[in-house]
């Protein structure tokens, strides 16, 4: 198979790739489209055979749900058989954005995109191509990231198509995504609100607006072994192909290494990420931090308060 990468502005979007797209996804095939959080690998989430698919290109174990993009709130009650306040209040302060609800399933959802739970996990993008996209598909897409199963998510379209390459027709590239984390997910169908995977949207930020949520303790086992709730749960996730380094030590010694690391990487043309303690961070040299990594360090912050990325 053929996949061709066709590129699509967020200001100017071509209503006849949109047409093209949602043909294929119409027809079972599968397209790789962004979103404000990574790019996601899209089928018909109301097509078993398209689930099916997605398992397939991905590589993904068939118990991983799949998350179901919409593009307008209401169509949350088509696809949910309840939607409790909690959902109204968190779509009305964060959907469109960043952030995935598991709720109990409608009959109309296949076992095969929900991993065969009776929940399902939505999501409202607000990436205007992917907005775009998913209505001229039908309005229901399941999407995962856009990547073989076990390796990082994919922020551009050229890390899709080295994953992707013969094995989906379309991938829309719509440039570098504004997050590069994926979506928050949060278990409404409990006694209270439970965080299942952290992301941009934080456990505070939740708190704030539902009162009381918990956090699922999976997130803390170091090989969980229960079904997965949600995607991201239980198999290996986001492995780079890269080394990771361990350090440990007093804070001034910590920021020697890391120094020291920098000036290694300078020398031999390549890159290298740190994850450090606030601490340490004052140790460091502004001048090895670039306009990029300091972005990526707000981001982090948010996501882990006590930390600090530095490239």
């Amino acid at each position: 198979m053929e996949t061709r990468v066709v590129f699509q502005s967020e200001q100017n979007i071509d209503a006849a790739v949109m047409k093209e797209a949602g043909d294929l996804i119409r027809a079972g095939e599968l397209v790789a489209f962004p979103t404000e959080t990574v790019y996601g690998l899209g089928g018909d989430a109301m097509n078993a055979a398209s689930s099916a698919k997605i398992y397939q290109a991905k590589g993904r174990p068939s118990d991983n749900p799949l998350i179901v993009h919409i593009c307008r709130f209401e169509d949350i009650y088509e696809i949910c058989s309840q939607v409790p306040p909690e959902a109204e209040k968190l779509a009305k302060a964060y959907w469109p954005g960043p952030l995935t609800m598991i709720l109990p399933k409608a009959e109309r959802v296949p076992g095969e995109t929900t991993g065969g739970l009776d929940t399902v996990a939505v999501r409202f993008p607000s990436h205007p191509v992917a907005k775009a996209f998913i209505e001229a598909a039908g309005g229901f897409i399941a999407a995962p990231s856009a990547n073989v199963s076990g390796r990082p998510s994919p922020t551009l379209a050229r890390y899709v198509l080295e994953d992707m390459d013969g094995k989906i027709p379309l991938i829309i590239d719509g440039g570098a995504v504004g997050i590069g984390v994926e979506s928050t997910i949060i278990d409404l169908t409990g006694e209270e609100p439970e965080l299942l995977r952290p992301g941009y949207i934080t456990k505070e930020m939740l708190t704030e607006t539902l009162g009381t949520v918990g956090q699922d303790r999976t997130m803390m086992e170091a090989h969980p072994t229960g079904r997965p709730k949600a995607p991201g749960m239980r198999y290996r996730h986001y492995a780079p192909k890269g080394e990771l380094t361990l350090v440990s030590g007093k804070s001034d010694r910590v920021a020697a290494y890391i120094r020291e690391q920098c000036r290694l990487a300078k020398a031999e043309h390549k890159r290298r990420g740190f994850c450090v303690r606030k601490r340490v961070c004052s140790c460091i040299r502004r001048r090895y931090l670039t306009a990029s990594s300091v972005w990526a360090a707000g981001l982090l912050r948010r996501v882990l308060p006590e930390s600090f990325i530095g490239c």
